[in-house]
């Protein structure tokens, strides 16, 4: 539902009914989930292609079945996110992750200052990693990622953190671009 007062882009957001047949059906599948429809959907749904390619790269990202958990790509997705200053992703992706740790301090933890949140070793190496990825890509050396790989993690656990740094680098900057809104539902989600 778009609500004048507090619109969710500021761009043009289409009626769902205008929109091609399978993002219309993504979005209801969506819908049928979770009982409501993220407006970051709604949002990207005005460009097809890119919308199609966003969320084909998004899935391929944070459901892929390697040795990173869900909870740990939530993880770089929130404290990336953080430091890029994206209200939408902190928001959306800090309920996925208090659902994904059954933790509900660790967003909020992650958002204000990742330094001082409760992690594990291997959480604070993936954080770490990830925000050196969003801060100073230019300067990731050899020697970090075989520090990474002294951790434990694979060359495939690499690549996932710097990938979903990347890509929500860019999906950072279209949602602040469109001043995209979160949804109320998120902000209650997993909180106790």
């Amino acid at each position: 539902m778009i609500d004048d007062a507090h619109p969710i882009s500021r761009f043009p957001v289409p009626e769902l009914d205008d929109l091609p047949d399978d993002i219309r059906g993504m979005i209801e599948s969506v819908h049928e989930k979770s009982g409501f429809i993220p407006n970051v959907f709604l949002a990207l749904a005005h460009r097809p292609d890119e919308f199609r390619a966003f969320f084909a790269g998004h899935d391929a990202l944070m459901d892929r079945d390697s040795g990173l958990s869900k909870a740990e790509r939530e993880m770089i997705v929130v404290a990336t996110s953080a430091t890029n200053q994206c209200l939408y992703c902190v928001i959306a992706h800090g309920a996925i992750l208090r659902i994904r740790a059954k933790n509900p301090l660790i967003a909020d933890q992650l958002a204000t200052n990742p330094a001082k949140a409760d992690l594990t070793e291997r959480q604070r190496h993936i954080v770490d990693f990830a925000l050196k990825m969003a801060h100073e890509s230019a300067s990731v050396t050899d020697d970090d990622i075989d520090q990474m790989r002294s951790h434990g993690f694979s060359d495939d656990d690499i690549w996932d953190i710097g990938a979903i740094t990347a890509f929500f680098a860019m999906s950072n900057r279209l949602a602040n671009l469109s001043a995209m809104r979160p949804n109320d539902e998120f902000y209650a989600m997993a909180r106790g």
